[in-house]
């Protein structure tokens, strides 16, 4: 392994580390979800893949 190669791992390690707390805390603190916030998520994932398909048939 190179010197690169082991800063990055450091940094990458160290960037996890400090970020998980709070991560964790808007995990927390996060509101419950509510009966219709799936669509909310899910609809616009189907039209992004459907985008992505349709520019894949193109080329």
């Amino acid at each position: 392994m190179t010197a690169t190669n082991i800063i990055s791992a450091l940094l990458l390690v160290a960037l996890i580390v400090l970020l998980l707390p709070r991560a964790r805390q808007m995990v927390n603190e996060s509101p419950a979800a509510q009966p219709g916030d799936w669509q909310g998520f899910i609809l616009p994932l189907i039209a992004v893949a459907l985008f992505v398909l349709l520019l894949m048939k193109m080329v």
